[in-house]
C-alpha cells in the first residue's frame, strides 16, 4: 500500500446531534451553507476532502502551513454567521491538525495520521484549532498566529502520548451571548446566591443526619446533644507541621481526602467537609463537635511534609467517654501518600468495629489518580479554587492544568478546571490564565473530557451549568449521577437542590 506524509484537518460539529433532535430540516439546511463554506476554503488553500460522515469533515494538504491557515479562516468566516442565529441553533466546530505518515488506499487515506487529527479534533475547544506537535514545529515561526501549549495529551487508540497545542483565533475567543450577560450581574445576586447556597446546604445536611429509632427507655449519654444512630464521625481539618504556611493546601487535602473515603464505608455517617472545616481555627474543636453536630468520633491529626518526606499524626477520640481509642504516626515519603491514606482509614473502620469491604473505598486501587505529582499539582489548584478569588481562580488553572498533564485520565482535575471556568464565568472574573473571551466553550471543553471520566464534582458542575441555560430535566439528571457516585458528598445534594430551584429561579449556589 502507498503511503505518503500529509497535513490532515478533522473538523466537526459539537452538538451536532442535539440540534438534528430540535429541528432535523433546519439543521441539515444550515449545515449544507456552512459546508458550502468550508468545502471552497479547504479548496482555496490547496487542500482536498477525502471523508465526509453527517457534520464531520476530513481533508489532506500538502502544507502543514496551508493547513493551519485553512483552519484558521473556516473559524474566522464561520463566526459571522453564527451570529447570525440564535445561541441555540449555532454550528460551533471544532478542528483538529496533525502532519503524520498516511496509507493511501483509492482517494481515502488511512492510519494513525488521520486518527490522531481526529482525536485532536475531539479535545478542541468550539470554535477552537488544535494542532499537534509536528504540526507546530513545521508553522510556529511561519503563520502570525499565536499558540498555546496544551501538554502532552493522552488520545484513544493511540500508543503514544501527542504535543498539543491551542490556536489562539477570534473566533475561539469572542465572548458569547451567554458570557455577555453574565457579566452584566450584579454583585447582589451573587449575594443571594451566596445565602441560598447556605440554606441549600444546611437543609441537606438536617437531612442526611441518620435518626435514632424509638426506645423504650432512656438514652445513655454524657450531654442532652442527640448522637446519630452508628457510628458518626468528624475528621477536623489537620494542622500544618511543615513549618512552612503554603503546605497548608496539603494537610487539607490529606483531611478532604479522608473524609471522602469514609464517607464511602457502609454504617458510617461523616459530617461533611463545610461543617468539619468550619472548626479549623477554633482551640475547642473536639467539644464544640461533640456538642453542636452531635458526633461520637472526632479525628484529628497533623501532617509533616519536607520535601519528599510525610509524617501524619493522628488520633480518633470518642466524645463521650473523653478518651482517645487509638493514635498513631505514619512516615513515608511523598510517593506512598495514597497508601499512607488507606492504612489511616482501615485503622480507623477497625477501631469502630465495622467491617471494611474487600474493594471498599480504602483502596488506592480505586483512587482517581495513580500519580502522587498529578494529585500534588490537584491540591494546590483546589486550594486556590476553594479561596474563590478572581486572583485565586486564575492562579487555580496551572495547577489543574499540570494535573491534567500528569496524569491525562485524572477526571477529577479535569472537572476542577470545569468548576474554575465556571465560577470565572459567574463572576465575570478575568486575568492571563482565565481569559474571559473563551469562557464558555472551556467550561464545556473540560467538563466534556471530564463526563469520559465520571466523577461527583465533574456532574455537579455540569448541572449547574445545565441549569443556567434552562435545560432543567438534564440537571436534575446531572445531580442525581453526583449523589450516586458518592452519596456521602453534600455537593450533590446541593446541585440537586440548585437544579430544582433554578426552575424558578436565576440565583445558582457554588460547589464549595
Amino acid at each position: 500500500m502507498e503511503r505518503r506524509l500529509a497535513a490532515i484537518l478533522a473538523a466537526d460539529d459539537t452538538g451536532y446531534s442535539r440540534l438534528v433532535e430540535a429541528n432535523e430540516e433546519e439543521s441539515i439546511h444550515t449545515l449544507g451553507i456552512f459546508r458550502e463554506t468550508i468545502d471552497a476554503l479547504i479548496a482555496d488553500h490547496h487542500g482536498r476532502v477525502f471523508g465526509t460522515a453527517g457534520d464531520s469533515v476530513v481533508a489532506e494538504f500538502a502544507s502543514p502551513v496551508e493547513a493551519v491557515r485553512c483552519a484558521v479562516d473556516i473559524q474566522r468566516n464561520l463566526e459571522p454567521r453564527n451570529a447570525d442565529l440564535p445561541e441555540d441553533r449555532r454550528m460551533r466546530f471544532r478542528i483538529g491538525v496533525n502532519l503524520g505518515d498516511v496509507m493511501v488506499e483509492g482517494d481515502n487515506l488511512l492510519g494513525d495520521g488521520v486518527n490522531i487529527a481526529a482525536r485532536l479534533e475531539a479535545l478542541a475547544l468550539p470554535g477552537g484549532i488544535n494542532i499537534s506537535g509536528t504540526v507546530y514545529d513545521q508553522v510556529k515561526h511561519k503563520l502570525d498566529a499565536s499558540f498555546e501549549s496544551l501538554g502532552v495529551q493522552k488520545v484513544k487508540n493511540i500508543a503514544e502520548p501527542i504535543r498539543t497545542y491551542r490556536v489562539r483565533t477570534q473566533a475561539a475567543t469572542a465572548p458569547s451571548d451567554a458570557v455577555r450577560s453574565r457579566r452584566g450581574r450584579t454583585w447582589r445576586w451573587v449575594t443571594v446566591a451566596m445565602i441560598a447556597a447556605l440554606i441549600a446546604f444546611v437543609v441537606t445536611l438536617t437531612w442526611m443526619r441518620p435518626r435514632a429509632p424509638p426506645t423504650e427507655g432512656p438514652v445513655a449519654v454524657s450531654s442532652d446533644f442527640a448522637i446519630p444512630d452508628g457510628p458518626s464521625i468528624a475528621v477536623l481539618p489537620f494542622t500544618n507541621t511543615s513549618g512552612e504556611a503554603e503546605q497548608g493546601y496539603f494537610a487539607d487535602g490529606i483531611s478532604e481526602d479522608l473524609i471522602t473515603d469514609l464517607s464511602k464505608v457502609p454504617g458510617v455517617f461523616v459530617i461533611a467537609r463545610n461543617t468539619a472545616f468550619s472548626y479549623k481555627e477554633s482551640s475547642l474543636r473536639t467539644q464544640q463537635v461533640a456538642e453542636e453536630p452531635g458526633v461520637r468520633y472526632v479525628l484529628e491529626g497533623n501532617v509533616r511534609r519536607i520535601e519528599d518526606q510525610v509524617r501524619i499524626n493522628v488520633q480518633l477520640a470518642d466524645t463521650q467517654t473523653g478518651g482517645l481509642l487509638w493514635a498513631e504516626r505514619y512516615d513515608g515519603t511523598f510517593t506512598d501518600v495514597f497508601a499512607l491514606q488507606d492504612q489511616i482509614t482501615r485503622q480507623i473502620v477497625s477501631a469502630l468495629a465495622i467491617e471494611l469491604p474487600a474493594h471498599g473505598p480504602a483502596s488506592s486501587g480505586g483512587r482517581e489518580t495513580a500519580s502522587a505529582e498529578a494529585y500534588d499539582a490537584f491540591l494546590k489548584g483546589w486550594a486556590h479554587y476553594r479561596n474563590g478569588t478572581p486572583e485565586d481562580l486564575s492562579a487555580a488553572i496551572p495547577y489543574l492544568e499540570s494535573a491534567v498533564s500528569l496524569d491525562p485520565e485524572f477526571g477529577r482535575a479535569y472537572a476542577g478546571l470545569g468548576a474554575v471556568y465556571w465560577e470565572s464565568s459567574r463572576r465575570g472574573a478575568g486575568g492571563s490564565e482565565a481569559p474571559a473571551g473563551d469562557t464558555a466553550q472551556r467550561v464545556e471543553h473540560y467538563l466534556e473530557l471530564a463526563m469520559m471520566r465520571p466523577t461527583a464534582l465533574g456532574h455537579q458542575v455540569m448541572s449547574d451549568m445545565l441549569s443556567s441555560q434552562g435545560r432543567h430535566e438534564e440537571a436534575l439528571a446531572e445531580a442525581g449521577r453526583a449523589i450516586a457516585i458518592d452519596p456521602g458528598d453534600p455537593g450533590g445534594y446541593q446541585a440537586m437542590t440548585n437544579a430544582r430551584r433554578a426552575a424558578g429561579m436565576t440565583a445558582m449556589g457554588t460547589f464549595r
